[in-house]
């Protein structure tokens, strides 16, 4: 991102401050938002924060794929920390201090309400969706934790993989996983005939993708449980891999999205929010407590 804007200056530009937004916005550039998905980096020393911080990453996912030295992951069933580690539970409360956003996405169900006993700020999941339509799968967050969210004042941005979208796609990787296997004890793991065998699976067995109504549907129910004020997009376009909906295939889709919306009723505001408002207001109330709790001369 500091290579883009040094390369082009007259198209990017990583923004400090939510206001900083608009004032890119005005000036014709692009802003280009900084987070950090997954905290390992931190290493277990505060220093390490401010450093991102300095360098102008402003949220953190605590987690990724595996639990860490902040938080559990809801990948991992090892369960680590039964939540938040000790040096998560601070950590937190220094990015508070700073004003960096707290992501929840990736953690565990019982390292989301740690997070929330322990921050003085809304949080974000930056992308996750609901789990009503994959049930089971922690990775998305349920109708209880979502509505927690909301009492925290935090926003879930919903993300567009078809295996956080619909269940068919959410178990389809499973069962690709399931056979491969059991070719592979069949024929000799690595073997052409196993080889052969897969790829014929594979191609009997096409990726199930999800639509932009399947993803429409998760906004409309997040809705439904706790308003407007509390979704956001959360696209994964970068994580995802060719897992992406019919309809949503890259950036340049967006405007179906739009058009979708506007479909389902809702109004250019309600359509500001989703899109920028919600998660602009958690970035400003972060930096409001901040601001707040600056060291005294």
């Amino acid at each position: 991102m500091e290579a883009l804007v040094y390369r082009a200056p007259d198209k990017f530009a990583i923004p400090r401050r939510a206001d900083d937004l608009l004032e890119h916005q005005q000036q014709g550039l692009m802003s280009l938002a900084m987070g950090m998905e997954n905290g390992a980096p931190i290493e277990g020393k505060m220093e390490n924060l401010h450093h991102f911080y300095e360098r102008g990453v402003r949220y953190i996912t605590l987690a990724h794929s595996e639990d860490n030295h902040i938080s559990d992951s809801s990948y991992d069933i090892r369960a680590t920390w039964g939540g938040l580690s000790p040096f998560g539970v601070e950590l937190i409360k220094e990015m508070n201090a700073i004003g960096m956003m707290v992501d929840v996405s990736h953690i565990s169900d019982k390292a989301f309400y740690h997070v929330l006993e322990v921050t003085q700020v809304p949080v974000i999941a930056t992308h996750s969706s609901a789990r009503r339509f994959t049930p089971g799968w922690e990775r998305n967050m349920n109708d209880d934790m979502i509505k927690a969210l909301a009492e925290n004042g935090g926003v879930i941005q919903v993300t567009f993989g078809s295996t956080f979208v619909t269940p068919i796609a959410n178990q389809h990787r499973a069962r690709i996983q399931r056979l491969t296997r059991e070719l592979n004890q069949r024929y000799g793991e690595g073997t052409p005939e196993a080889e052969a065998a897969i790829a014929q699976m594979r191609e009997q067995n096409p990726y199930p993708f999800a639509t932009l109504d399947d993803v429409l549907d998760h906004i409309d129910h997040i809705v439904a449980l706790v308003g407007v004020e509390h979704v956001g997009i959360g696209s994964d376009y970068d994580g995802v891999g060719d897992t992406l909906p019919v309809g949503l295939k890259d950036v340049r889709t967006f405007p179906n999205l739009i058009q979708g919306l506007l479909d389902r009723g809702y109004s250019e505001s309600d359509i500001d929010l989703i899109l920028h408002g919600n998660t602009l207001r958690v970035w400003r109330a972060a930096e409001a407590y901040a601001a707040m709790h600056l060291p005294q001369n």
